[in-house]
C-alpha cells in the first residue's frame, strides 16, 4: 500500500519545522513568497494530498463523501480574493457532502501537460481551477470530461471552445466608469499598470480602460507599465519611473497589489499621491484601506463569489448537459484619497 505522505515528511525533507510547513499548506500566518512556493512545490513532488476542507455529514446527508479538485498553479493567501472565495465555495459543497483536495501544478507538468501528483481521474466528481492561466493545460483539463469551473481565467483563451464553466467578476465596464469619471474631472494624460497579458480579468480591465480613452479621443501617455517585468520587483519599477519623461496624472492599475507596489515606488521618488499622480486598483483588498492615501478602487463580492462558485459546479455535476455558462459578477467603484477630490 502506498505510504501517505505528511505534513511531517514535506518538513524533514525540506529541513523547515512542521509548523513552517503547516502555515504554507493551509495558508495561515506570515511567511516569506519563495519558502511558501518552495513548500508547495516539494508537496507536489512528493505526491502530498491535501484536503484543504472536510467535515462529517450531518445525519440527513447519507451516503459517502465525493471528491472534488483544486487545480491552481498559485494558491491564493492573505487578501486575495481567491482566499475569501474559497472559504465560501469549501463552505457550500461541505454541506452537500463533497470535500476539496488541493493539487499544486509544477512548471514540469505544466510543459508536459501532465495531470498532478495525486490526482485521481475515477474518484474525481468535479473540479475548480483558481490562478491556472496556461491556455494548453487548460485545453488539456477540457479532454478529461469531468464537470469543470474556472474561476478567472487565461487572457487569450476562447472560452465559447472550452467545455466549462467560467466565473469572473464585472472587469470592463467597472474600469471604464472609473476612468471616464477621472477624464470628466480634467485628467488628460493616463497609464495602465499591470500586465494584460496575466490573466482575462486583466485583459478585461485594460479593455475597459482602453475603451473609455478612445470614447473620449485619447490615448495612453505610456505603455511602459504593461510590460511582464515592470513590477518584478521594487527597484526596477522605481528606476521605470526614474526614467519615464513624462509620468500620467492617472495610473490606471490592474489589481490593488500592483497599485500599492506603486505608490510605493512614487513615494519612493519624492512624488505625492495624489497631488502629483492619482492611482486606482482593483479587488477592495484590506491593503487598499491600510494603504496611505486610501487607495480608489473596485470591490468585488469575494465571498459570495464563492457561494455562487459552488452553485454553478453542483449543477454541472446534477445536470451534466445543461448549456456552458461564461458568468461575470457585478462590481462596484469604490472612491477614496488616492485621486483625489473628484466630483460627480
Amino acid at each position: 500500500m502506498e505510504k501517505k505522505i505528511t505534513i511531517q515528511d514535506i518538513a524533514d525533507a525540506l529541513g523547515l519545522s512542521r509548523n513552517t510547513v503547516s502555515k504554507a499548506l493551509n495558508n495561515t500566518g506570515v511567511l516569506a513568497e519563495d519558502t511558501r512556493q518552495k513548500i508547495l512545490e516539494k508537496a507536489a513532488e512528493m505526491g502530498y494530498r491535501r484536503v484543504i476542507y472536510i467535515s462529517e455529514p450531518s445525519p440527513a446527508e447519507k451516503g459517502e463523501v465525493k471528491e472534488l479538485a483544486l487545480i491552481t498553479q498559485n494558491m491564493p493567501y492573505g487578501s486575495h480574493f481567491g482566499t475569501y472565495a474559497l472559504n465560501t465555495f469549501q463552505e457550500r459543497m461541505s454541506k452537500n457532502n463533497y470535500r476539496l483536495s488541493m493539487f499544486p501544478v509544477r512548471d514540469t507538468e505544466i510543459a508536459s501537460l501532465s495531470l498532478p501528483m495525486g490526482f485521481n481521474k475515477e474518484k474525481t466528481a468535479g473540479i475548480i481551477c483558481l490562478e491556472l492561466f496556461d491556455p494548453e493545460y487548460i485545453e488539456m483539463l477540457n479532454t478529461l470530461d469531468i464537470p469543470l469551473l474556472f474561476l478567472d481565467t487565461a487572457a487569450d483563451i476562447d472560452m465559447t471552445r472550452i467545455n466549462a464553466d467560467f466565473l469572473l467578476m464585472e472587469n470592463h465596464l467597472s474600469i471604464f466608469n472609473l476612468t471616464d469619471t477621472l477624464i470628466q474631472n480634467g485628467c488628460r494624460r493616463f497609464a495602465f499598470a499591470g500586465n494584460p497579458e496575466h490573466c482575462r480579468s486583466f485583459s478585461e480591465r485594460y479593455q475597459g480602460f482602453m475603451h473609455a480613452l478612445s470614447a473620449n479621443k485619447l490615448e495612453p501617455c505610456t505603455s511602459q507599465f504593461t510590460g511582464r517585468t515592470v513590477f518584478s520587483d521594487a527597484q526596477t519599477l522605481t528606476e521605470t519611473i526614474r526614467r519615464t519623461l513624462q509620468l500620467p496624472e492617472v495610473f490606471v492599475c490592474a489589481n490593488d497589489f500592483v497599485a500599492v507596489d506603486l505608490i510605493r515606488a512614487l513615494k519612493k521618488c519624492g512624488l505625492n499621491v495624489p497631488g502629483d499622480v492619482r492611482v486606482t486598483g482593483f479587488d477592495n483588498s484590506t491593503e487598499s484601506r491600510i494603504i496611505e492615501p486610501h487607495l480608489t478602487t473596485v470591490d468585488i463580492p469575494s465571498s459570495k463569489m464563492g457561494y455562487i462558485a459552488a452553485d454553478m459546479l453542483l449543477s454541472r455535476i446534477n445536470e451534466p448537459d445543461m448549456p456552458y455558462r461564461i458568468t461575470h459578477v457585478r462590481t462596484t467603484l469604490k472612491f477614496r484619497a488616492s485621486t483625489g477630490n473628484l466630483n460627480f
